[in-house]
């Protein structure tokens, strides 16, 4: 087995580009989510490491002597992290020749022979579904035999290997949670929304929904949901109860888990029995039924998408959600108790100063516990990518942040141009978290735990220092 190192290279200052993340830049308070998708071949390989540059504070000094001795380097990517990991694969191949650099994520998956042309230090880079593509080449198989790949030859050449089957049997995946023990220190990685440590890996992959926007089920996880069994689940939660006592809650990142409820109602109930705390990405849709159930099997935060609160939008980004049961769907979460942090995005195609309104008081009727608002990332690969390029709402390039990792607006429209879209942001978020209501639940989330009101006041001064810095980027 070659020497394996997989890195998620330093970058700006508390940028998030951890491959859990569905959008890789810094955020409103302090974030980071674990490197799943590194973590997940890391686990596969036998005697590896993982090094999560970002979440530790790491920069090149800190880490570069962990390169001497690796035969194979697999670095995560993504379009706003790709130059700076591209220079740390030149920093690597000039400290040491003989170690062969791979690339992953989904910017290299949609833009193969782009991403590999834009270094000779790239040997190769891996498509699509990577897990089993690394342990064949950390096994030494040649690149030429290796199956969802492309590579350089010795002649320099660019060779575009065939395809690579999706996994079906998730089972054949070993545990995450042993390499997050092993190489990473999981107080670095914090959730504004989440109990602090928290875990989060994947129960599945996939995605049946088709969100127009959406990064991973459009470039590397598909369509087809495709999940672990529940014992298999239910057994790296027991791992994690029994090696890592210290953690607080789990997050199960599947793009939205209760795709399939029967299964979700399943594993809430055996995740009950071992009264475990929990979370996972909820679309707006579940019924009272299954909520409760949930909720009785120790659920306590959903992840929702909202995106707006216009339903011609719903309909433009074929979110497929009606806004009427998104309402009913938050009515009962409240209800039963359970916590919501919603997520919207502001310039979505159809958006006007009109609808944004609409969706900040959308936002503040249903009311969710927290919020994150995000601006339209066109990433390449995503059918909003192609549409966006192809009515010139942006120039296809791939600067989404600024240059000290703050999103950017990258849409813009004639009725609606992107600094306006961009100053709504920093207004979506005062309105909403600035109202009398929501301060005093704040308040007395803060009065009834001293380490939330510790946590609540750090983030406060991040928060404020996020809406600083904005006004700083744009003079």
């Amino acid at each position: 087995m070659m020497r394996s190192l997989f890195l998620q290279a330093p970058s700006f200052d508390g940028y998030d580009g951890g491959a859990g993340a569905r959008y890789q830049m810094k955020r409103e308070v302090k974030s980071f989510w674990y490197p799943t998708w590194l973590a997940q071949p890391a686990a596969l390989v036998e005697g590896s490491r993982l090094i999560d540059a970002p979440a530790h504070d790491q920069s090149w000094d800190d880490i570069k002597h962990e390169v001497d001795d690796k035969d194979l380097v697999i670095l995560h990517t993504s379009t706003p992290s790709f130059r700076q990991d591209v220079h740390t694969a030149e920093l690597i191949k000039a400290r040491n020749p003989r170690a062969m650099i791979g690339l992953i994520g989904a910017k290299v998956a949609v833009e193969t022979q782009k991403s590999m042309e834009a270094s000779t230090a790239i040997d190769f880079v891996a498509r699509n579904e990577f897990d089993f593509t690394i342990l064949d080449i950390a096994k030494g198989m040649p690149l030429a035999d290796v199956d969802g790949i492309s590579w350089r030859n010795d002649a320099g050449e660019i060779i575009h290997n065939p395809d690579r089957a999706v996994i079906e049997d998730m089972d054949s995946l070993p545990f995450v949670s042993p390499v997050y023990k092993r190489d990473l220190t999981i107080e670095k990685y914090f959730g504004g929304y989440l109990l602090h440590p928290y875990v989060s890996f994947y129960t599945g992959r996939g995605c049946k929904s088709r969100c127009t926007f959406c990064l991973w089920p459009q470039t590397v996880g598909g369509h087809n949901y495709r999940t672990r069994s529940i014992a298999h689940v239910v057994e790296e939660v027991k791992y994690v109860q029994a090696e890592m006592p210290q953690v607080k809650e789990i997050f199960f990142d599947d793009d939205t888990l209760t795709d399939n409820r029967p299964r979700v109602e399943e594993l809430a109930r055996e995740l009950g029995k071992l009264g475990v705390t929990w979370s996972c990405n909820a679309k707006a849709n579940v019924p009272y039924e299954t909520l409760k159930v949930m909720k009785e099997g120790g659920c306590r935060l959903l992840l929702v998408g909202y995106e707006s609160g216009n339903q011609q939008i719903l309909h433009n980004i074929k979110k497929g959600l009606r806004t009427d049961v998104a309402r009913q769907f938050t009515k009962d979460c409240h209800a039963l108790g359970i916590v919501i942090h919603g997520t919207f995005i502001l310039g979505l195609p159809g958006e006007t100063e009109e609808t944004i309104e609409e969706t900040i008081n959308y936002a503040k009727e249903i009311d969710p516990h927290t919020i994150q608002v995000s601006l339209a990332a066109p990433y390449p690969g995503t059918f909003l990518y192609r549409q966006a390029t192809e009515n010139g709402w942006f120039d296809g390039t791939d600067h989404l942040l600024t240059d000290g990792g703050n999103q950017i607006a990258q849409l813009s429209y004639p009725h609606l141009p992107a600094a306006l879209i961009f100053d709504k942001v920093e207004e979506f978020y005062k309105r909403f978290y600035f109202r009398p209501s929501k301060i005093w639940s704040i308040v007395s989330e803060m009065l009834r735990d001293w380490s939330m009101m510790k946590r609540r006041l750090r983030e406060g001064v991040e928060f404020f220092d996020f809406l600083r810095r904005r006004k700083e980027a744009t003079g």
